[in-house]
């Protein structure tokens, strides 16, 4: 049962719905949230999500609105869930509701359990492997302070801001650090960093290549974007919210990826597949491709597909790293 279906039960159930708008944090794209559309006030910092939102004809903001109700969608990151809630209570008024939702995967029962603690709940509605619950603001018991703070940008230990919920928060994964032991002198000119996450490895091609005249950071999480415009401060880079897998054609002169493969709890190779085909759409045609992946990925047949050319580099046991020329496309 999807987040929306369990709004419906809710309804059912006689949650209290306003007439006015609702802010829903971090929703999944449903169908099912067409019916609301003329309540729901969506922000979502996924950008594929948020276009897709936007094409269900959903109202999308990119940043928090006043709102009659607050319903919270659970992602993976549990510090990410409290600090959403927090974010809400600060925006509704009194007596507003409160709504969490979530599958058991997301971390519902935790996230309930947490809510408990320090406020009343109205309700629990129980359906299909997931739960939504309820509470109504009551200034007499706000979430606390920390909910908020271990949500918010840090630093990690390599000294760049992170947050929880974004790829690798807590220090660079060994993957992009095998990566950028092949920057140097020989990158040159225009570079896009394709899934630049919170912005190490375009920091570290700067310090690395002087003749890179700009680095274009796509990144399609909203929230790793923020934290990569504290992180990469060289007059050089340029910051893009953006779904890789669609951006149109251009003419980089490299491109530097360590492409995603989880979408969800299971691995998804068509991502990265999707990705070594965009890293070939924006090069130009005698540009070139650094590419790193998990050992086990199948990426050999895409970049067949993508390049006339590439090369395995010396990688690890963990990790394969690909160099690719000239993008068919």
């Amino acid at each position: 049962m999807s987040d929306a279906d369990r709004l419906d039960h809710a309804l059912a159930a006689g949650l209290p719905w306003p007439e006015g708008p609702v802010l829903c944090l971090r929703p999944r794209p449903e169908p099912g949230w067409s019916e609301h559309r003329d309540r729901l006030r969506c922000l979502q910092s996924f950008r594929p999500d948020h276009d897709t939102l936007g094409r269900l004809g959903l109202t999308r903001f990119e940043a928090l609105e006043p709102a009659e109700a607050a319903l919270v969608c659970l992602t993976r990151a549990r510090a990410e869930n409290l600090g959403n809630i927090a974010r809400a209570w600060d925006v509704l008024p009194d007596g507003a509701s409160l709504i969490v939702t979530g599958a058991k995967t997301d971390g519902i029962d935790s996230v309930l359990k947490q809510v408990r603690k320090v406020m009343p709940v109205a309700e629990v509605v129980a359906k299909a492997h997931g739960k939504l619950f309820w509470t109504l603001k009551d200034p007499a018991s706000p979430p606390p302070p920390d909910w908020a703070a271990d949500a918010a940008l840090r630093q990690n230990a390599d000294g760049f801001h992170t947050a929880p919920g974004m790829f690798s928060p807590d220090r660079v994964d060994p993957g992009s650090e095998l990566l950028a032991a092949r920057f140097g002198p020989e990158i040159a000119g225009r570079v896009a960093d394709l899934g630049a996450g919170w912005g190490w490895l375009s920091a570290q091609l700067l310090e690395a290549a002087p003749e890179v005249t700009e680095v274009a950071l796509y990144e399609a999480e909203g929230l790793a974007l923020d934290a990569a415009q504290r992180n990469v401060t060289d007059a050089r880079a340029r910051f893009h919210w953006a779904d890789v897998t669609a951006l149109p054609g251009d003419s980089f002169d490299w491109v530097i990826t360590n492409p995603p493969f989880h979408s969800g709890r299971a691995a998804e190779p068509g991502l990265g597949q999707a990705f070594i085909a965009a890293a070939a759409r924006v090069l130009a045609p005698s540009g070139n491709a650094l590419i790193v992946a998990n050992r086990q990925l199948p990426y050999e047949a895409a970049l067949n597909a993508a390049f006339r050319d590439w090369e395995e580099l010396p990688g690890s046991g963990v990790y394969k790293l690909f160099r690719a020329r000239r993008p068919k496309s």
